[in-house]
Formats: structure tokens, C-alpha cells, sequence
């Protein structure tokens, strides 16, 4: 079997799929972009240049990888006309396209470069497929209200991801109270923590919730929404009920520590069939 290259960004997703790849056996490449370190405890990426990217490929191909999976966040590089070796120079209109367009473009566009090298581009979720839950409640209750708020959330974060916005919404109430856009979910969470309970027109109804999901024809092989401990936090101090996702299309970092939280702070976990 061709070995597997994580090409990681920041965040636990690396760190998640190398622990899955070690505990399985198989033999794995860590690799990282300059300037985008990835901490993976125990492993010595290799380190890479968007300028010098044909070279990288030659190199992987070279170690027998013949899988890739994309891992974790990688903001967009500052480019150094200078650096480019004379064939990735070929590919820089299709470089600069990608940098120029949304996050989809720029992440299918890094996919075709990879597929056209002769990698086969995976999915997080098929090397580590309990990272993402289906279809269920893991912990807690929603109630009819929460479930209500959940439906208008979903409506909401497809039409966000329609225009390649974000992949996030807080309705309460059936209002929205915030939706994610670049600084994420922490940062939209923190919005509503500051608010107090301001924006919740009865303060006997409905908490609120937070729901997640992949946008609308994204390519599912990168950049899938992840939750984790840190986010239950958020949406506690937020003063929300829960949170619920689109089941099969969001990675949870711990699933028994965010039930084990859920269950400490009272909230409800809820993996919703789309």
C-alpha cells in the first residue's frame, strides 16, 4: 500500500488523523507549509513553499506517497515571485486564481493540483471515520423550541455557505442572533456572550442554540467544521442550549470529552440527519 501524506495546517486535525494512522499501522508523511506550524507531538514535518511546489510533489511521490489528506487551517501565504522554480511557475495563473476566489476555490484548486500529480485526495473522515458522527443525539435533550431554532439555523447556514460566508449560526428564538464569518466560531460565540441576554426577546423562551454544517457543494475531502470542548465552553458561557450539527459533515476533536462537557454543563449534543 502507497504511504499517506497529512499536509497540515494549525489546529488538532493533524495531530488527530497521525494518532489514527500510527494506531492502524500505516506507514505516514507529515508535511506542512512554511509558516503553518502544525505541533504534531513526536513528528518532524517536512516543510514545504507554495513557490516551490512541484518539487514537494516530486519529493512525496519520491517517498512512495500516494494518498494525501488535507488537514487543519492554513491561512492564505504571501507569495515571493522570485522563489518559484521554473515549473511551478507554469502553474502560477492557476495559483493566483485560487488565491483570489473564496475559501472553496482555493481549496478545490489545491485539490486539482494534487489530483493532477497523481495523488488520490482523501477525506479526514475516511481514514479516521469516528472523528465524524452520524446521525443522533449524544447527549442531553433539545426540546421542540431548540429543535425549531435548529431548523432555522440549518436554513440559515446554507444560504451563508451558498455565498461562501461561513459555516455557522446562533438563532434563538427563531431570530439569529450571529452568524460565523472569518475570526469563526469562537469569535461569533464571544459576540453573543456579550450581548447577555439582550438579543432573546423573551427571556422565558427558547436558550438558543449553535448549528454547523459543510456548505452547500463544498468538496467534503477538506476543510470540514470541527467541534471540540472549547466550543461547548463558548456556547455555554453564550448562554445556549446546545449545540447541533449536520450529521456526517462535522468532525468532533474528543467525542467522550465534549459528552462528558455536554453533560457537565447541561447542554445537548445533537448530530441531526440532514
Amino acid at each position: 500500500m502507497s504511504r499517506t501524506a497529512i499536509i497540515a495546517g494549525t489546529g488538532p486535525l493533524p495531530g488527530l488523523l497521525a494518532a489514527a494512522l500510527t494506531r492502524s499501522g500505516e506507514d505516514f508523511v507529515l508535511a506542512e507549509m512554511e509558516g503553518f506550524a502544525a505541533a504534531v507531538p513526536g513528528h518532524d514535518p517536512l516543510r514545504f513553499r507554495l513557490e516551490r511546489l512541484v518539487p514537494f510533489l516530486d519529493h512525496l511521490a519520491g517517498l512512495g506517497v500516494g494518498r494525501v489528506v488535507f488537514a487543519g487551517a492554513i491561512r492564505r501565504p504571501r507569495i515571493e515571485a522570485e522563489l518559484f522554480d521554473p515549473r511551478t511557475a507554469t502553474l502560477v495563473p492557476q495559483i493566483l486564481a485560487a488565491l483570489r476566489s473564496g475559501d472553496d476555490g482555493a481549496l478545490g484548486a489545491a485539490i486539482a493540483i494534487f489530483e493532477e500529480a497523481g495523488f488520490e485526495v482523501l477525506g479526514a473522515d475516511a481514514l479516521a471515520p469516528d472523528l465524524v458522527p452520524g446521525p443522533g443525539v449524544l447527549a442531553g435533550r433539545p426540546s421542540a423550541a431548540d429543535e425549531a431554532d435548529v431548523a432555522r439555523a440549518a436554513a440559515i447556514v446554507a444560504a451563508l455557505g451558498g455565498l461562501d460566508i461561513g459555516q455557522g449560526a446562533v438563532v434563538a428564538q427563531g431570530l439569529c442572533l450571529a452568524v460565523e464569518t472569518l475570526p469563526g466560531t469562537d469569535a461569533m460565540l464571544g459576540f453573543v456572550a456579550g450581548q447577555g441576554g439582550a438579543l432573546r426577546p423573551d427571556p422565558g423562551g427558547g436558550r438558543g442554540v449553535l448549528y454547523k454544517a459543510p456548505k452547500p457543494g463544498q468538496d467534503r475531502r477538506a476543510d470540514l467544521p470541527m467541534l471540540g470542548t472549547a466550543s461547548l465552553r463558548a456556547a455555554h458561557a453564550a448562554g445556549l442550549a446546545g449545540i447541533a450539527w449536520e450529521a456526517g459533515g462535522v468532525i468532533l476533536a474528543d467525542r467522550a470529552a465534549m459528552v462528558a462537557e455536554a453533560a457537565a454543563l447541561g447542554l445537548f449534543l445533537w448530530s441531526r440527519a440532514p
